[in-house]
């Protein structure tokens, strides 16, 4: 078998929306489809993958340097031993060939873009779910027929008061979410802890709500945000301070007694390690949301489940960032955590399948060949005009 093309697009994703740190008014997103000459119920095998929520697109990356790589290589070189699948192990090498170490940037997740694709081809080309191949090979067998996912949201937009913010988060109350998040460190810490209390009072508990400061603070205000929470009990306090700051992540530990969350912008098995070494973070209680579309894929992030295994940390410890279908196969197959959801920004590409609602938090894995694009009707309609 081989890789007979690969087409890659644009999509804008832009919104009226902002977090402690950038506002989403100009973000794109990549989108690629990879056509195999596979053939299954009359029609090739194309395997589709786009990066995740909160980037820009990758085309420079991917046309000038992964997808010429991957298109020149021997096809033998790029299938598994039995000749009749992708090995997405080789093919990520094929990627990575005279890539130096380090500087896990952009490229990591122009690399993830293709790796997504990959895993879905693969999937379609075994007829089976991707959760339930991934439990198949790496897993023992054991999938989770559901998956806890929590809604993302509570972003600052111009005129949004604390009533819009509560109505918002009733919206995804009524869609059957129990736990939400919303956003922190775009307004004053006093403002903040009003809109903390506006949304507490609508879900009922502190722990149902988790807050994200997108990376925003430094230690002094990271520390003043910590004790002025703690008393709310949250579901956790989100990336406090700059990802690759580990020193301050282990100081703001000392401080705050609940759980923490973070690791969304590490992008490889190596600052997922340090984060780990270094970092303060509390296996019985903290949260990782490494995300596999950021951080070269699916292949990669196996190697950071290993890794976490050595250092004693169970696997239901992550809860992936973006909201995407591929990091629900990954949590359902590889018993995951459970996985960051957007029901309300970012479409067509937040969300799962069609007709398969949250139910107490929980959403059903759908069974259908691959990752699960083409139940999703409105992204569909973007990645199905790359498949010719």
């Amino acid at each position: 078998m081989r890789i007979l093309a690969i087409h890659e697009t644009v999509v804008p994703i832009g919104s009226a929306i902002r977090n402690a740190y950038i506002d989403f008014s100009r973000m794109t997103t990549s989108v690629v489809a990879v056509v195999t000459d596979v053939v299954r119920g009359g029609d090739k095998v194309v395997g589709y993958g786009f990066n995740s929520n909160g980037r820009y697109a990758q085309s420079g990356l991917l046309k000038e340097r992964f997808i010429p790589r991957v298109m020149s290589a021997d096809p033998e070189a790029l299938v598994d031993d039995t000749g009749e699948n992708l090995d997405p192990g080789k093919i990520q090498a094929c990627m990575m060939a005279n890539e130096k170490p380090g500087g896990h940037g952009e490229r990591s997740v122009a690399v993830g873009v293709l790796d997504m694709a990959i895993w879905d081809a693969v999937a379609k080309i075994e007829g089976k779910p991707l959760y339930r191949l991934l439990a198949e090979r790496y897993n023992g067998g054991k999938a989770d027929d559901r998956v806890f996912v929590y809604a993302a949201g509570g972003y600052y937009y111009p005129g949004k008061n604390l009533k819009a913010l509560q109505d918002e988060m009733k919206r995804y109350l009524d869609l059957g979410y129990s736990v939400v998040k919303m956003k922190i460190g775009g307004e004053s810490l006093a403002e903040d802890i009003r809109r903390v209390e506006a949304v507490i009072g609508l879900v009922g508990s502190g722990e149902k709500l988790a807050v994200d400061a997108n990376g925003r603070f430094d230690l002094k205000t990271a520390i003043a945000y910590a004790k002025a929470l703690a008393p709310y009990e949250l579901f956790w306090y989100e990336e406090a301070g700059d990802p690759l700051d580990y020193g301050l992540q282990a100081e703001i530990a000392k401080h705050y007694e609940g759980a923490m969350a973070t690791g969304e912008n590490l992008f490889s098995m190596q600052d997922a390690r340090n984060l780990i070494r270094y970092g303060g973070m509390r296996p019985d209680r903290d949260w990782l949301q490494f995300d596999c579309a950021l951080s070269y894929g699916l292949v990669e992030y196996m190697r950071t489940l290993a890794m976490l295994k050595e250092h004693g940390w169970s696997a239901r410890r992550c809860i992936p960032h973006g909201g995407h279908q591929l990091s629900l196969n990954i949590a359902a197959g590889l018993g995951l955590g459970g996985n960051e959801s957007y029901p309300g920004v970012f479409q067509p590409f937040g969300g799962f399948a069609d007709g398969i609602p949250v139910e107490n938090g929980y959403v059903r894995m759908l069974d259908a060949p691959g990752v699960g694009f083409e139940a999703k009707s409105d992204l569909w309609k973007v990645m199905s005009r790359l498949a010719v």
